[in-house]
């Protein structure tokens, strides 16, 4: 084989012809995105937010699990007036001689409080109230604002409506509102719900209504409309997928909201019942003696602000990591 034909086959063997497929040359050689993949990989990127979701865990399984093992009554040993206010050290001494046999030292490791009731298990009682009641609400005037948020920016009429409506209600200050109803109504757990949520999604409607007003004019909802695609599917389809990183935004600040509103009112006595252990009221029974007896009211301030900036951090970090733009 001499030296023109070596030259022939290695081009052959480099160079071949390619046939015209239309579908072929439409294709895109690149890995294929999933939106919540990425969601997580970002989030996941940053170390301290695997920190405070295993925070977070721990103070969700004790706060759920353990009072189904450890029954809490806050006026259980409300007679022995000789166990009230004793520092931790004091009370697992004292009840170590009371109890006998049926000493629990972990239910007296943060002392007890002015009714001799334990604080360890009324924190982690108190704490899944204002979990439970956070989660509920978050909920309720998350699911009811962004839905009638969404209607209230595509539809013209009902806009009209719902603007009277808010600017009424909008002037009644909140927590005048929140107390008037609870002193009405009662201060159960389902009553103070009831009370948040009643007119609690309707900032968060009004919210929504100017995100989705900015992008109800887009070229794409356009098309739709003059198709006669109904206004909640255009809804669906069209505008809650672009605003994904803006709901995880607003829950972000939602859901420990509710509880500081919790542990506020709860503080000023317009909270939840008596019956009803929460964080708020254990600090509004402590507040008086925090300098003399520091454990009955420090304790309780410190598990309310741990949940409160923990679900605030782990709230941005995910409304970080669900905008696209951080995705590359």
């Amino acid at each position: 084989m001499n030296v023109e034909e070596l030259k022939t086959k290695n081009q052959d063997d480099l160079f071949y012809f390619v046939g015209s497929d239309a579908v072929a040359s439409e294709k895109i050689i690149a890995p294929r995105y999933s939106y919540w993949k990425s969601v997580f990989r970002v989030f996941f990127r940053k170390k301290i937010n695997i920190v405070l979701l295993a925070l977070l865990a721990l103070i969700l399984i004790v706060s759920f699990v353990m009072p189904i093992f450890w029954k809490y009554d806050t006026f259980e040993y409300n007679l022995d007036t000789a166990a009230r206010n004793l520092s931790p050290s004091a009370a697992m001494e004292y009840f170590k001689e009371r109890d006998g046999e049926n000493y629990n030292p972990i239910k007296w490791i943060l002392g007890s409080g002015p009714y001799s009731n334990s604080i360890m298990y009324g924190i982690i009682s108190s704490a899944k109230t204002s979990l439970l009641l956070a989660i509920i609400c978050a909920a309720i005037n998350m699911v009811v604002g962004i839905v009638v948020g969404a209607v209230w920016g595509y539809s013209k009429k009902f806009d009209s409506v719902m603007l009277v409506i808010y600017n009424i209600v909008a002037n009644v200050p909140y927590i005048l509102l929140i107390s008037v109803l609870v002193y009405v109504i009662g201060s159960g757990f389902g009553s103070f719900v009831f009370a948040l949520t009643v007119t609690g999604w309707l900032g968060i409607a009004y919210f929504f209504r100017t995100q989705v007003m900015v992008i109800r004019d887009r070229e794409y909802s356009l098309a739709s409309r003059c198709l006669g695609t109904p206004i909640f599917r255009m809804v669906g389809k069209n505008i809650l997928p672009f605003l994904t990183s803006v709901i995880v935004t607003l829950l972000a600040t939602e859901l420990p909201s509710y509880i500081s509103m919790e542990v506020y009112l709860s503080y000023l006595g317009v909270g939840l019942s008596a019956e009803t252990p929460s964080l708020g009221r254990m600090i509004s029974e402590a507040q008086n003696s925090f300098l003399s007896f520091p454990w009955a009211f420090w304790s309780p301030v410190a598990i309310a602000s741990a949940v409160t900036i923990i679900l605030y951090v782990l709230g941005q970090n995910l409304a970080d990591a669900s905008d696209p733009r951080t995705h590359m």
